[in-house]
């Protein structure tokens, strides 16, 4: 390999490299725009100017090969004056004011300026006149701060393998547009954002910005993997789907969480809300993409493959067996902690098994999860409810409390106590376990979240001749997933959205329900409701059932147990989930209140990792299951691709469904499944680029010549 001497510093380097880059690897700092490691070269910003000892001529270094025992100068009187000439060539038609720039503070050419000592102002300032374009998703263009580097093109045409973007003249003004001069989405871009991550100077920038969220650059640029309370690498299992290689994407899930089948089918994909593809037409189907892995899953790259420690000696009880608890088991005897789950129902599984019905999540699917957790050697204890915590310390070096939250809310409203008057968490309960309701012929359910449509569902299941839904809150504002709704007014559930409950009428069995519409529903500063009635608006619902479907509370006493919140619930230090007694810890919904599946896993493995901190562990629960996954850069173009619709999931019909506790949604078939895994923008691509190396960032202190 070449030696060459840069300002007096010998360096080896390749010898088809060029001199800029391998000046700038070894920590010498040469002024730089239009060069971008990742791009094909340029040269016309003039920047990179050297002097190579025997030649005339200054040279761009971007542009300049090594030769063995080539000597170079980045500084003298000569490269100083013709830097500033060529920044001046640049900032002359560039909007003067940098402090309303959106890049401001995190722009390449900003920090180009104050190392070169500021424009000699030597060039007449024009003004381009171009109009900023906002019409397109994600991405904002605003030509007026073109400085004309080159690098979106290139990144477009050479990195992604896209080609939509290249030179135009508009009254003599040069701008980067579309072939033909089309939208983004009409051109076939494919809104990798590899644009915007080039581009050094805000031209174009994404349109949520850094500056305006508390939310780290990666969060912004990966959202989906940021929504995901557990962080699974959404991305990756996504294009793996859509390379047909279903056993990998099933091993990066499990890399996460050990219920993936369970959130295939009730997770209720925060991820989704967040997906930019939603912002071009519509989310991608990430739920379905999941499950649809899991469902082609062997267990080839994980099965018996996967993280676990010698055993430690440590013990460890879990009391509850729901998804939280037995999250943390696993992880928790993967670490090699001796774990016992005790479960005071008859089956482990928590509310996946007793709260959410069979029709949505069957119970062979739950019981192949857990015994995929089994299989490690946690050991399950059913019908063992706990009375007395203390004695547990005394067995157990750990007790986690993961108990959720199986009481269900009564309100204290008159006729809340009248035969006919049930709870959502007994009601399903009940019904899982074949044992009867209680329920009559007319139902009336109060609640408008998911588990309110559960009830409202089962009980048309179970043959009931009429249900009603009500609600506080308006129908855009209703909790439940819109699909639950949509689904449940097809299958004849009446829905009622803004409506209070006056009460329930009726002398010893319940006849029906009093409701006034609601103005307005907010809370106050301390939590409170806020509700406004219309006037005279009282009318009642006949039924001889109602449902209170409205919240779940862990079923906790004062008396003998660990410090409580004034809600109710088990307090403990957020960071490390320790309650007030040392050696006791809690997690999921009994923490926090009735949340989401994949909340309360997020939970569990957070647990995991602080208990074996405290257990001597390093805390440490990741492991790798799937192999590396080599992504190419070079993505193409592909026709019409913002317009492809999100692929429709299987669903059986409303009359076949709803007289039945059969799995009605099968997902995504299989001819559908790569086109929609293929839909992603891809978004975790960009993180691959190499970002700008300013000089500020170099150690050598650099003198301005």
């Amino acid at each position: 390999m070449p030696v060459i001497t840069i300002d007096g510093i010998k360096i080896q380097v390749p010898k088809d490299s060029c001199v800029l880059e391998e000046a700038l690897k070894a920590g010498i700092y040469i002024p730089h725009l239009c060069h971008h490691p990742d791009l094909p070269e340029h040269g016309s910003c003039r920047l990179c100017i050297v002097e190579v000892e025997g030649e005339d001529q200054v040279v761009t270094s971007c542009n300049l090969k090594p030769r063995d025992g080539m000597v170079i100068q980045t500084k003298s009187e000569k490269i100083s004056r013709l830097r500033s000439l060529a920044l001046d060539l640049l900032l002359a038609g560039h909007p003067e004011d940098c402090s309303t720039c959106p890049k401001y503070g995190n722009c390449e050419l900003q920090t180009l300026i104050q190392y070169l000592g500021g424009a000699s102002t030597r060039m007449k300032h024009r003004v381009k006149g171009f109009r900023p374009m906002e019409e397109n998703p994600l991405l904002a263009h605003d030509m007026n701060r073109c400085i004309l580097c080159g690098r979106c093109v290139r990144a477009c045409k050479d990195l992604r393998g896209v080609g939509i973007l290249k030179y135009s003249q508009e009254n003599m003004e040069t701008y980067i547009g579309t072939l033909h001069d089309k939208l983004l989405k009409d051109e076939d871009c494919r809104f990798c954002q590899a644009c915007a991550e080039v581009c050094p100077t805000g031209t174009i920038r994404d349109k949520r910005s850094l500056m305006e969220s508390d939310k780290t650059r990666e969060e912004l640029i990966v959202p989906c993997r940021a929504a995901c309370p557990a962080h699974t690498d959404v991305p990756r299992y996504i294009y793996l789907v859509g390379e047909g290689r279903f056993e990998e994407a099933a091993a990066v899930i499990r890399e996460k969480v050990p219920f993936p089948k369970v959130l295939g089918y009730i997770c209720n994909h925060v991820c989704e809300m967040h997906c930019k593809r939603s912002e071009i037409n519509e989310a991608m189907s990430i739920r379905e993409i999941k499950r649809f892995a899991a469902e082609a899953d062997t267990g080839t790259f994980w099965r018996g493959k996967g993280k676990q420690l010698p055993d430690t000696g440590k013990r460890v009880c879990i009391v509850g067996a729901g998804p939280a608890g037995m999250t943390a088991a696993y992880y928790l005897r993967k670490q090699g902690h001796e774990v016992t789950v005790l479960e005071a129902n008859a089956q482990a599984g928590g509310m996946l098994r007793y709260g959410i019905p069979e029709y949505r999540l069957p119970g062979s699917i739950i019981e192949e999860e857990l015994q995929v957790m089994k299989d490690v050697g946690i050991k399950v204890e059913c019908n063992k409810k706990v009375e007395d915590l203390f004695a547990l310390k005394e067995e157990y070096d750990v007790v986690l409390l993961a108990m959720g939250t199986h009481k269900g809310v009564r309100l204290p409203i008159e006729g809340s106590e009248l035969k006919g008057v049930l709870v959502n968490t007994e009601f399903l309960k009940a019904v899982t376990e074949n044992k009867d309701t209680g329920m009559g012929k007319r139902v009336v359910v109060l609640g408008g979240g998911n588990v309110a449509f559960d009830c409202a569902r089962t009980a048309r299941r179970l043959g009931a001749i009429e249900v009603h839904l009500t609600c506080l809150e308006s129908r855009e504002k209703m909790l439940a997933d819109e699909g639950e709704i949509t689904q449940a007014m097809e299958e004849g559930i009446i829905v009622h959205p803004g409506l209070t409950f006056e009460c329930i009428t009726g002398e010893s069995q319940a006849d029906g329900v009093e409701f006034m519409e609601v103005l307005t529903f907010t809370f106050d500063k301390e939590g409170r409701p806020v509700i406004k009635k219309k006037e005279n608006s009282k009318y009642q619902i006949h039924a001889d059932t109602v449902i209170f479907a409205v919240g779940q509370r862990p079923e906790l006493k004062k008396e003998n147990s660990v410090p409580l919140t004034p809600g109710g619930y088990i307090a403990v230090d957020h960071k490390t989930l320790k309650t007030g007694i040392d050696g006791i810890f809690a997690a999921g919904d009994v923490v926090y209140g009735t949340r989401s599946v994949i909340e309360a896993i997020a939970s569990g493995r957070e647990a995991a990792g602080s208990i074996d901190r405290y257990l001597g562990g390093d805390g440490d629960i990741s492991e790798i299951l799937a192999p590396s996954t080599e992504r190419e850069n070079f993505i193409g173009r592909v026709e019409n691709f913002g317009d492809k619709k999100r692929a429709k999931e299987q669903i059986a019909p409303a009359k076949e469904r709803s007289n039945s506790f059969e799995p009605y949604h099968e997902g995504i078939c299989s001819g559908d499944i790569c086109g929609e895994a293929n839909r992603c923008l891809q978004c975790d691509l960009r993180l691959k680029i190499t970002p700008p190396r300013l000089w500020g960032s170099f150690d050598r202190e650099e003198e301005v010549r």
